[in-house]
């Protein structure tokens, strides 16, 4: 097998472009130690990507958010034969659009903050509709980005209007969800060859307002416990549930599960990523190394759970 030619691919044109090629540095460096035959595929384009691609036979894709993430990249990896690291197109494009995830969500009777899409059109009319729908506070999330990137907290009446406008006028499609009081969990699932397990569980404890890009991404501004202290029916219920979002969704290989979970222990829903960040100090290795499995360890892992997916393998 270490015979292949591996592709590692990051970085990209969404706005966890960064995090992404610190992801994909940590993965290929993983390789190499593990003494793979390994290249680092940083790009910010993807015109002439299937040509970039075309020598190599496994891609351990890390890209994070945009066409990365969303089944684009996923589909065309399908279309050229490629063994790839990560769940396939149809999973990816559930994940990445939040409101068709929560959709699936209820429709199966899973736990998700109750939500309303903004149908374009009268920001005055919709701030009313989430104010009697929802009530405050509210959390407002761009439909498709990851990373808490433009999510807002909106704690009263008096700024819901302006962060509206402000949502409006940064993307096309954006939503609300009602605010689910608690503590922020976080579930890492693994295929390790006999199916997806539930890693043990991380509670997120942001010195913010609430986990957002600065708190996962600067050191310090985030108290990340692993395991989580939760009593064992919490504990049980959290990895039930994120299992069963991960099974929903049709995700492979990992993934992981975010949740508030309310203070009578109940878990809510509120989105899956299908490729979490991946450097040493990511939440998925985290979780890896709580269940004894290294960095470099879990990165190999990966690798050959995709290459089991080649015809000879």
């Amino acid at each position: 097998m270490k015979d292949m030619k591996v592709a590692v691919l990051c970085g990209g044109t969404s706005a966890e472009r960064e995090v992404s090629q610190r992801s994909g540095r940590g993965v290929f460096a993983a390789l190499r130690r593990k003494g793979w035959d390994v290249e680092l595929l940083e790009i910010d384009s993807f015109d002439g990507l299937p040509q970039r691609l075309k020598p190599y036979q496994v891609v351990f894709n890390i890209l994070h958010g945009g066409p990365g993430e969303d089944g684009t990249v996923q589909l065309l990896l399908e279309l050229m034969g490629k063994a790839y690291v990560g769940s396939g197109p149809l999973a990816s494009a559930l994940a990445m659009d939040k409101v068709e995830a929560k959709k699936a969500f209820y429709g199966k009777n899973l736990p998700t903050p109750p939500w309303l899409v903004y149908p374009g059109g009268d920001l005055g009319g919709f701030a009313e509709h989430v104010e009697k729908g929802l009530g405050l506070p509210v959390v407002l999330k761009p439909r498709r980005e990851g990373s808490s990137v433009g999510v807002k907290i909106v704690q009263d009446e008096a700024t819901l209007s302006e962060n509206l406008e402000e949502m409006a006028k940064n993307y096309a499609e954006f939503f609300a969800e009602k605010y689910i009081p608690g503590r922020e969990i976080t579930a890492a699932i693994l295929d390790k060859g006999q199916g997806p397990e539930v890693l043990p569980l991380l509670e997120l404890r942001p010195k913010r307002t609430f986990f957002d890009w600065i708190a996962k991404y600067t050191p310090g501004e985030c108290e990340v416990l692993c395991p989580a202290p939760l009593l064992p029916a919490e504990e049980e219920r959290a990895k039930e549930m994120a299992l069963q979002a991960y099974l929903l969704l049709g995700c492979r290989d990992f993934a992981r599960v975010d949740m508030r979970l309310d203070p009578s222990g109940t878990p809510y829903l509120l989105e899956v990523n299908t490729l979490p960040g991946m450097t040493e100090l990511s939440l998925f290795p985290r979780a890896a190394a709580a269940a004894g499995l290294a960095y470099d360890d879990l990165v190999d892992l990966l690798l050959r759970q995709a290459l089991r997916r080649l015809p000879n393998a």
